[in-house]
Parts: C-alpha cells; structure tokens; sequence
C-alpha cells in the first residue's frame, strides 16, 4: 500500500522516477508475516522506466520476501 503522497510519475523526467517513488509502499500490516520467504510476482499493466516495479519489489524484500518476479504487459518506449 502506498505509504506516502508522490508526484504522478507521468509528471517526471526519467532520471527523477526512481528519487520521487522510493519509500512510498509498505506492506499491509495483516500481511506483513507472510511475505517472509515467499517468491512473489507483482502485475503490472505497463512499465516506462521500471522505477514503480524497482521500488514494490525492494519494499518486498526489506519485509522477506525470498524473490520478487515483475510482469508487465506492455513497456512505452524511452523518452
């Protein structure tokens, strides 16, 4: 869950995604002891930079997870 107020990413040079996002998910509390050890996949609709993806899978495995696997259905081209 997002944690805290980010600017929209589409508003963002590419270089400034990744400083804009960090730190703004943490998991729900209710589910904070299952991700220990887990291989988990996150589904995404479409990656740009790939900043959102980064940062949902760092803010996993600062909580256990084992593994994290992105899946995207579409990328935008580079800017």
């Amino acid at each position: 869950m997002r944690v805290r107020d980010t600017q929209q990413q589409t508003q963002l040079h590419p270089n400034q995604r990744h400083k804009n996002i960090k730190y703004a998910f943490s998991p729900n509390e209710r589910y904070e002891d299952k991700i220990r050890g887990l291989h988990i996949g996150v589904v995404d609709d479409v990656i740009t930079t790939g900043a959102t993806l980064h940062e949902v899978a760092a803010c996993l495995k600062r909580h256990g997870a084992a593994r994290v696997t992105n899946y995207v259905f579409a990328r935008t081209p580079p800017h």
